[in-house]
């Protein structure tokens, strides 16, 4: 696939369709990281760590935290 580079305003942009953007996980508004190497431009999504409440969300509100865990035999001085 090819894009063009257009004047912008005073900057330059360019264009990404839909179906790379969603191929990439890339919504509007995204913040993206921009890297030059070896004369390549690359747009970086920057990992960042889900809140508590977006990762309570994904379990939609189902989320069990009741009862007993086996955490297998006890090793070393702990006692159960």
């Amino acid at each position: 696939m090819q894009t063009q580079v257009k004047v912008w305003g005073n900057s330059q942009g360019i264009r990404i369709p839909k179906e790379v953007l969603q191929e990439a996980s890339i919504s509007v508004d995204d913040i993206l990281d921009v890297k030059v190497s070896n004369g390549m431009i690359m747009l970086v999504k920057p990992f960042r760590h889900k809140t508590l409440e977006e990762r309570a969300a994904e379990f939609d509100g189902k989320l069990s935290l009741d009862g007993e865990f086996d955490w297998g035999e006890a090793s070393g001085r702990e006692s159960w």
